[in-house]
């Protein structure tokens, strides 16, 4: 178990209680490294030896890093640093792949499997006609039970005619089918999230999310997938590798 950096003093000039200037430092050793994801944190009581803090100082400390999402608490176990995802933005992968290849577990929490008609967006992006059904798929995402996205992802009810046969993995399920995507139109943004969304995150009213809209293409070029998602941002790093032209 790491500890945390050292030569924590209080800072006279900062007006803010001890315990937000504790809180700071600890995030600040997150975020350069010194605790990985998974990790547990030192104990309320190896905090305040280590840092000469009241074990008050050091539990509310770590309240503030549960509620900015640094850290997520395990019960009976401890504190553990939260899992983060970096996504290349030049692969196109399944939210599972990504966390099997970060050594997570991944997991859905199923809110919606069935058909409709699509409405006037999901005909435009799926290139379908008027009148047209489509499967709609609504879900949490897990990286070892810790809510990562909601997700809602449309599929020609003409590829997927029974989404309620859709497992684990949307994308492993149309591979089998022979309609998995060879490659995607993302478009990222962020938001704040109202009451219903927060509620399904586990994140505060107003806390700013990633929403990606994908767009999945077959070989053909055939649209076949459409995807909002809403990832938590405490949780997500979307990176891109960029190369100027000759």
């Amino acid at each position: 178990m790491n500890s945390p950096s050292p030569g924590f003093q209080v800072d006279h000039d900062d007006n803010s209680p001890l315990y937000k200037q504790l809180a700071r430092k600890l995030a600040q050793d997150v975020r350069d490294g010194r605790y990985q994801a998974d990790q547990a944190l030192p104990s309320e009581r190896m905090l305040s030896e280590q840092l000469d803090v009241s074990r008050v100082t050091a539990r509310k400390a770590i309240d503030q890093l549960v509620d900015q999402g640094l850290v997520v608490r395990r019960r009976g176990s401890g504190n553990y640093i939260a899992p983060r995802i970096e996504q290349p933005l030049s692969t196109l992968s399944s939210f599972s792949e990504q966390l099997q290849q970060r050594g997570y577990t991944p997991r859905s929490q199923w809110l919606r499997r069935d058909t409709m008609l699509a409405d006037a967006d999901e005909q435009l992006s799926l290139g379908l006609s008027p009148g047209a059904r489509i499967a709609r798929l609504e879900r949490l995402r897990f990286a070892d039970d810790i809510v990562m996205a909601y997700e809602v992802s449309v599929i020609p009810a003409a590829v997927l005619p029974r989404p309620e046969l859709v497992a684990a993995s949307l994308y492993a399920h149309l591979s089998r089918s022979g309609h998995l995507p060879v490659r995607a139109l993302q478009h990222i943004r962020a938001m704040n999230a109202d009451l219903e969304l927060a509620t399904r995150l586990e994140v505060p009213e107003g806390r700013a999310v990633l929403f990606i809209t994908r767009v999945g293409y077959l070989e053909s070029g055939q649209p076949v997938e459409l995807t909002h998602s809403y990832c938590r941002s405490d949780h997500y790093d979307f990176v891109a590798e960029l190369r100027r032209q000759a």
